[in-house]
């Protein structure tokens, strides 16, 4: 486990790279957007297929978001800020920006300007990229921009992120296994994919309860902090979601 960089991710000073980081060649960038095209593709045909088999490459998506998600906390000996911030604190760049080097996009990672936010002219054509994997295929494309993603985190004191400092699973003391990471939000609150937007508690409560908004009929996947990923009802008492989202609350969250 490497604890050579800091984790506390400042664009103000020195920001930490992926122990797994190579250097980054014109070819590598070529392949990276032709795996992004294809993978567009593939998202179009989940997209018009049977809803079995969007939610089953939907929870696809969410199990690779989980290993990226472990992967990088084997690095930097911690899980991902919500968001980097400047040295003023504004918001610069999401988790999902963050973990992009374990999600087989280093070109993408390399090319991304981190030192300026998301939103920045530098970085427009970055944002404005279709990740299928940060894209459920149930997703409505009439709706939701293609470069949206309804895959929130957890942000919340007591959550599995933190805004702006790096989570050590220490601190999850209900076990990861007991613990939201990633969300499915209904379609009206998917957010552009380079945005540090996420989900605080309230937006999680609704997110797992009745909603005729969401993507799959039923309920939702949730991304678990073990990599496990769980198709919640929304019939989930709202006791047991509340204790789902705290990372230390002692309650009790088995048997959902």
């Amino acid at each position: 486990m490497s604890t050579s960089a800091d984790p506390e991710l400042n664009p103000g000073n020195d920001t930490p790279q992926p122990t797994r980081r190579f250097g980054c060649t014109f070819w590598l960038i070529l392949a990276g957007m032709g795996f992004v095209g294809v993978l567009f593709l593939l998202s179009e045909v989940f997209r018009d297929s049977h809803p079995a088999t969007r939610r089953l490459a939907c929870k696809g998506n969410l199990k690779q978001i989980g290993l990226a998600l472990l992967n990088y906390h084997d690095d930097f000996d911690a899980f991902p800020p919500a968001y980097t911030v400047d040295v003023n604190g504004k918001p610069l760049h999401s988790w999902r920006t963050l973990i992009l080097p374990y999600l087989d996009q280093l070109p993408l990672y390399n090319s991304i300007d981190l030192t300026k936010p998301w939103d920045d002219p530098v970085n427009s054509e970055f944002r404005e990229l279709s990740l299928p994997v940060y894209r459920c295929p149930s997703l409505p494309s009439r709706d939701c921009p293609t470069n949206h993603t309804n895959y929130l985190a957890s942000v919340a004191p007591n959550g599995f992120f933190r805004p702006t400092e790096p989570r050590q699973q220490s601190e999850i003391t209900d076990g990861l296994a007991n613990t939201l990471a990633v969300v499915e939000v209904p379609f009206d609150h998917s957010v552009p994919w380079m945005s540090p937007q996420d989900a605080d508690e309230a937006l999680v409560l609704l997110s797992i309860g009745p909603n005729p908004k969401l993507v799959h009929t039923g309920g939702q996947h949730s991304l678990l902090g073990d990599g496990a990923v769980r198709f919640l009802s929304e019939k989930l008492p709202t006791a047991t979601r509340r204790a789902l989202i705290s990372i230390d609350g002692g309650d009790d969250a088995h048997g959902f």
